[in-house]
């Protein structure tokens, strides 16, 4: 790994190299890593569901937070997340991932209920699910240690955690933007912890809230380090941060140029995660289709239902047949996965999610 990217080369190609040299870079970088499956754009067919949006945390770039007893905020009941599940189920979705706000009120076994009433009735759904904020406000309000937490969790049916609440690992940003959330030590804390029970996780970035160079690609080097001691990520998401309707509101809009490059920059300074996805749900199919060649190889979700990107009024919606189109044209064979990243089976013209599908959001 001698000849591994560092941040200031990380710095210094974002800032001066060719921009389709960049491209071209990056794509052989995936193509390398991914050997057979060069050829391929992966996607998850799933559902998020918010079980609650009233939060403590008061973060400055989220849109969606409502503090309790206000107009609009609510905790679903078992039944209610067990009959959105359904709805995934139904059309052969394989993973859901459960997300929420800081809410005071829901101790431990409210989250041991909910996953048992799941698995029960779900064995086979994959449970990607609660973001290391989620995981340290359970611990607080359950005055148990993360250890503890995460296994009881795990002991109930939860598999991994997805990356939300990483947004940029350096405190200075973080301090500014979300001084109530937990800092970056914690969030590598908590997912080193979850790393050490077999419990595997992706590892999210959310750039453009005024941090440098030097910090973002700083941010990534933390996740990089982590992974070479645990092995634990997945997959590296990075996404633009969205201002509109937030107290952030005076920033600016990050550009698709910025994207891009980012995620060329990941790709080529991630040489021990495996997947970069593309972030339609922010940048829409057009930029993703196009980070396909920076680097990218996996569009994530399909996302039934996501509600905290929307708050912001950034309303990006896509099916199978979409996605389907999207890669063809670009090149790429489309094929579905699980939560592992193992390849279930290829997407054709033919098949019945691009056919005859009908998502209900």
């Amino acid at each position: 790994m001698n000849n591994r990217f560092s941040v200031a080369q990380c710095v210094k190609t974002y800032k001066n190299a060719d921009f389709y040299q960049l491209a071209r870079d990056a794509d052989s970088a995936r193509r390398k890593i991914h050997g057979k499956n060069s050829g391929a754009v992966s996607f998850v067919l799933d559902r998020n569901v918010t079980y609650t949006n009233i939060c403590n945390c008061k973060c400055k770039f989220c849109a969606f937070f409502k503090l309790k007893k206000t107009p609009g905020s609510f905790v679903l009941t078992n039944d209610e997340v067990l009959d959105k599940i359904q709805g995934l189920v139904d059309i052969g979705g394989s993973q859901i991932m459960l997300q929420g706000g800081l809410n005071a009120s829901l101790k431990l076994d409210y989250y041991i209920k909910l996953l048992k009433a799941i698995r029960e009735r779900f064995s086979k759904i994959a449970l990607h699910s609660f973001s290391p904020p989620e995981i340290d406000h359970i611990a607080k309000t359950s005055n148990k240690s993360v250890d503890y937490v995460l296994n009881a969790l795990q002991q109930a049916g939860l598999d991994s955690l997805p990356g939300g609440g990483g947004e940029i690992l350096i405190d200075r940003i973080r301090h500014r933007i979300s001084p109530n959330k937990i800092g970056s030590r914690r969030w590598l804390q908590i997912m080193r912890a979850a790393h050490k029970i077999g419990m595997k996780t992706t590892a999210t970035m959310v750039f453009g809230f005024g941090e440098t160079l030097h910090e973002r690609f700083t941010s990534m080097k933390k996740v990089r380090d982590l992974q070479d001691e645990t092995g634990g990520f997945r997959a590296f998401i990075p996404w633009p941060f969205s201002p509109a309707n937030t107290r952030l509101s005076n920033y600016g809009l990050t550009d698709g140029l910025d994207y891009l490059k980012t995620v060329a920059c990941a790709r080529l300074f991630f040489d021990n995660i495996k997947n970069i996805h593309s972030g339609w749900v922010t940048e829409g199919m057009r930029m993703a289709q196009l980070a396909l060649s920076f680097g990218a190889n996996d569009f994530g979700g399909i996302l039934m239902e996501e509600k905290v990107v929307r708050a912001t009024g950034l309303i990006n919606e896509t099916n199978v047949r979409e996605l389907y189109n999207i890669a063809k044209n670009a090149g790429y064979r489309l094929m579905r996965r699980n939560t592992n990243y193992d390849m279930l089976e290829e997407i054709g013209a033919g098949h019945r999610l691009v056919t005859g599908e009908s998502l209900v959001q």
